[in-house]
């Protein structure tokens, strides 16, 4: 026993150095992995709020051939429908060109009455030849279409376009207008009664006029909740409110969910009756003064419709493709609408390559105008 004793004293006479040694080269292999994964984040993030070379052709194409219209020729037809309360009414805000499109084309195409769909889709001055040119030369079928400018809004007051300057992000989905244009829905659309708003990064796969038939109880919206704590897309009050904030404490509860955004559905008479935005407004000056929440605007919308959404089933809407690459194929077939909310968009790279062909299936990519801007699936 002396003798093995000795051997191994011997021949581990270094174990406390060696023990150092690994330990260091493991914190120094752990700090690489980290810098790595930050360096992955950010280039994931440019990625997302970089326009493609492709895209950006292609507006440069469609601008140039709309500037080259005569003013009657870049007017969509059958602008009396507009306001017809016969009508299913959708509405899109969205700079994106291939975006737009693929929201109305998966609607008509998935709808039973496709003539009786009106679109309004909402965009910027620098993207309006561009998105107009788009659908005048590409019009979706049977559907009745208007594109407008949300500088054509001229009731858009000042004070609401310095407030979204000092909330102090960097992050366009919260400073942008098209983005905050949302609350405003009552007053782009005086004359409609209904209407399903979509955020751009989403694609129809269902006839969707059974939320026509929703029984909203008195209430403005529908939409589908996210309190499944079993998924990933779980989220509650607490996790955005600042409930140690006086106002959030006496006025919200921190369990209440939350529901997600991409495919709602507002009832505009009963939001004018009880002047929902103006208690958007007021909670966005509020928000300015104290910080009654945690995140940017995304808990504005939860509590100027707090109490005042119905849930969905389910299966109307199926969301998370664009940053969740575990979702359930069979709820992604069998929802109404799914939705890429996230930074891995489908018309990007990093879009999530398992989940691209519900959207590219919708794209013209024989079109001569996306040939020459060499975009293809």
């Amino acid at each position: 026993m002396e003798v093995l004793l000795a051997k191994a004293n011997h021949a581990f006479t270094d174990c406390f150095k060696i023990a150092e040694t690994l330990r260091a080269m493991a914190n120094d292999t752990e700090e690489q992995v980290q810098v790595e994964k930050n360096e992955e984040s950010y280039l994931i993030q440019l990625a997302g709020r970089t326009t493609p070379k492709g895209l950006h052709c292609l507006s440069i194409r469609l601008t140039t051939e709309y500037l080259l219209l005569q003013p009657e020729e870049r007017q969509f037809p059958n602008q009396h429908k507009l306001q017809d309360l016969d009508f299913y009414h959708y509405a899109v805000f969205s700079d994106e060109i291939l975006a737009c499109a693929v929201v109305v084309n998966s609607t008509t195409a998935s709808a039973k009455e496709p003539e009786k769909i009106v679109f309004h889709v909402v965009t910027d001055s620098l993207n309006l030849p561009a998105i107009s040119m788009w659908f005048l030369l590409n019009p979706p079928g049977k559907a009745t279409i208007d594109v407008q400018s949300i500088e054509n809004f001229e009731w858009l007051s000042t004070e609401y376009s310095s407030a979204l300057k000092e909330q102090n992000s960097n992050d366009p989905r919260y400073t942008s207008a098209l983005s905050h244009l949302r609350f405003y829905l009552a007053d782009i659309f005086p004359a409609l009664d209904k209407i399903v708003l979509f955020d751009h990064d989403v694609v129809v796969q269902r006839d969707l006029t059974g939320l026509w038939g929703v029984n909203l109880n008195g209430k403005v919206h529908a939409a589908v909740e996210t309190c499944h704590e079993s998924e990933a897309s779980f989220h509650s009050m607490h996790l955005f409110m600042n409930f140690l904030d006086q106002f959030s404490a006496k006025r919200l509860n921190a369990s209440v969910c939350t529901w997600a955004f991409g495919m709602n559905f507002f009832n505009l008479q009963e939001w004018r009756r009880q002047n929902l935005t103006n208690l958007y407004r007021d909670y966005l000056q509020l928000g300015l003064k104290r910080p009654f929440w945690k995140t940017e605007s995304l808990p504005l919308v939860w509590i100027t419709f707090y109490d005042q959404t119905v849930a969905l089933e389910k299966s109307w809407h199926a969301f998370g493709l664009g940053h969740n690459s575990g979702l359930s194929q069979g709820d992604i077939e069998h929802a109404a609408v799914i939705h890429y909310d996230g930074i891995m968009k489908p018309w990007l790279e990093i879009g999530i390559a398992e989940y691209k062909g519900y959207w590219s299936k919708h794209v013209q990519y024989d079109h001569p105008y996306l040939q020459e801007c060499n975009i293809h699936e």
